[in-house]
């Protein structure tokens, strides 16, 4: 029978600043989304006083005030860094892991003797290794491991991990009476609506739904949802490190873009970091996607949103090459007279290095070139993200999006690591 692990850091973000902050454990800290706009993770604390997520800051602020809630910018630097940390740690404890998001990981735990016993010794390993706080949920599939891990997180009675196979049918039949049927891994809260028509309110009436008139009813992805709550793995592990499809880089600027050379200067950033994760996964690309658009909630301002392809001469990884590319699009979508408000760019037609099917007219990537990335790669890996980077993206900073309450990024840039005094 197959065995799922799925473990999910307790409030990700927040965690991770008061691990190299130690004076911000036990008091309600708060942590925004992309330009300091939306609430994104909270502490315990904060979540204690009724703060809620997705909320804008801008409604919080006098409640902030009042409360004493410290308030963080996003410092996606240091969350990326800490989950590689966490799936580096996990990678021991089992032969296959699948880094689901930036907070979560499934693993194998077929064939183990006591799985209940390595959850508590993988939850261990990750509060004393890297201060993370987790919680731990075990089942023969990966829903029902979501399950697990969610009545982990909710019930401190199991300390932080809960295996269904240690407990008889009558408790999950409880523990799934009380979970709604939108907190289901793969469900949400608009099919939510349609199956509480049907009479499925809880995780328990979903499990006891016929898995072929959700087939006719929905899809088959919820047929396989209720034959996962019912212990049949219907869901393989994804290996950590395949390589991905696709690679794209966006972000929102922090203020409104009207100059060419702001854009230029963002795209040229996008693609650099495309780049560099090609590279990372020993692939080559075939074209570059370039998209751009105003802001859609200022109606009172003159609108664009477009996008356009650009097909490399040969396949490439080449960062030069590709923010070349780039460039080319934007040139080609840019129009004077607008504000705008976000562009990115995504590398499609991928293929591993060894697959790059040459051009017979037009050679690859310079074996010189190839050198001088893997030197660039190196020197950004060890000494920080962005020590060597594309000229053109120091055309301007305006693009950059709002941080002003970042916390420093502690483990993957030297200029801000920690210092400590002899007094």
């Amino acid at each position: 029978m197959s065995l799922f692990a799925l473990v999910d850091a307790n409030n990700f973000y927040a965690s991770c600043e008061q691990v190299f902050a130690p004076t911000l454990a036990g008091r309600p800290l708060v942590v925004l989304s992309n330009n300091d706009g939306c609430i994104v993770s909270r502490s315990a604390e904060a979540r204690a006083l009724g703060i809620r997520m997705g909320a804008p800051l801008h409604e919080w602020r006098d409640f902030f005030r009042q409360h004493g809630v410290l308030v963080r910018s996003s410092n996606y630097a240091l969350y990326g860094d800490m989950s590689r940390r966490m799936v580096s740690i996990l990678g021991e404890f089992a032969p296959g892991v699948e880094s689901y998001s930036i907070d979560e990981a499934f693993l194998a735990l077929t064939g183990m003797a006591d799985a209940t016993r390595h959850g508590v010794a993988m939850r261990q390993a990750l509060l004393q290794r890297i201060k993370l706080s987790c919680g731990v949920g075990i089942g023969p599939s990966k829903t029902l491991a979501k399950f697990a891990n969610h009545v982990a997180k909710q019930q401190s009675c199991w300390g932080g991990v809960f295996n269904v196979l240690d407990h008889g049918p009558d408790l999950i039949d409880r523990l799934m009476a009380a979970c709604p049927a939108s907190a289901v891994w793969g469900v949400g809260y608009r099919l939510a609506e349609r199956l509480e028509a049907l009479g499925i309110r809880s995780a328990l009436d979903l499990r006891r739904a016929d898995p072929v008139d959700m087939r006719r009813r929905f899809s088959v992805v919820q047929e396989r949802v209720v034959r996962e709550l019912n212990g049949e793995s219907c869901l393989d592990l994804e290996m950590a490190g395949e390589p991905r499809r696709q690679l794209m880089s966006t972000r929102s600027f922090g203020q409104l873009a009207h100059e060419p050379e702001v854009l230029h200067a963002a795209v040229a950033h996008h693609a650099a970091v495309v780049a560099a994760r090609l590279r990372a996964q020993h692939g080559q690309a075939q074209y570059v996607h370039v998209m751009i658009r105003t802001n859609p909630n200022r109606q009172q301002d003159a609108q664009h949103r477009e996008s356009t392809l650009v097909a490399l001469p040969a396949p490439s990884s080449d960062t030069g090459a590709l923010v070349a590319a780039a460039v080319e699009g934007l040139r080609r979508l840019y129009r004077p007279g607008h504000g705008y408000q976000k562009v990115g760019v995504m590398l499609g037609g991928l293929c591993a290095e060894s697959e790059a099917q040459p051009y017979l007219f037009r050679p690859g990537d310079d074996p010189r070139r190839q050198r001088l990335m893997a030197v660039l790669d190196r020197i950004n890996r060890e000494q920080g993200r962005d020590t060597l980077k594309v000229a053109s993206v120091n055309l301007s900073q305006a693009w950059l999006m709002r941080a002003g309450m970042r916390s420093p990024r502690y483990t993957t840039c030297l200029r801000e690591l920690p210092v400590v005094r002899a007094v």
